[in-house]
């Protein structure tokens, strides 16, 4: 997954929250980026056709863009399970977030056929909890 896919999925995850366009403010913390960076990439995405930004309303995904975003929180949800329930790393979310920007699609798709991912994924992500609902730390674990 590249940067670009982690803001798709954060766009994606901040307008299901707010079930309407994501604020860049949003985006940005949620990202832990400054507002500039996280403006200039959503201009990236409106260039390639993957987001529609509206100064000062917020940006929404193109049905593109939020394929993408689908899979890259796809992807996030295995990579999670994978380091959760298989390897029991305590820190899993942090992990998750450091490790999705280096797995491929290759390396998450070997993955999930490890943890069998659920087939409604990834409406299974819980955003406010940043875990897939599916994980066995969740009952565990408080939110972070």
């Amino acid at each position: 997954m590249n940067t670009a896919d982690q803001y798709l999925k954060s766009i994606y995850l901040v307008q299901r929250v707010a079930d309407g366009p994501a604020s860049t403010g949003a985006v940005a913390d949620s990202l832990d980026v400054s507002p500039a960076s996280a403006n200039e990439m959503i201009g990236k995405l409106e260039s390639r056709g993957l987001a529609d930004h509206e100064k000062y309303k917020g940006v929404r995904l193109t049905d593109e863009g939020v394929q993408r975003a689908r899979d890259a929180l796809c992807n996030y949800c295995i990579i999670q399970r994978f380091l959760a329930n298989v390897l029991e790393v305590e820190e899993f979310r942090d992990e998750a977030r450091a490790l999705e920007a280096v797995i491929d699609d290759t390396v998450a798709e070997r993955l999930d056929t490890i943890i069998n991912r659920s087939p409604n994924c990834p409406d299974c992500f819980d955003p406010e909890a940043d875990a897939c609902k599916l994980l066995d730390a969740c009952s565990e674990q408080p939110a972070d």
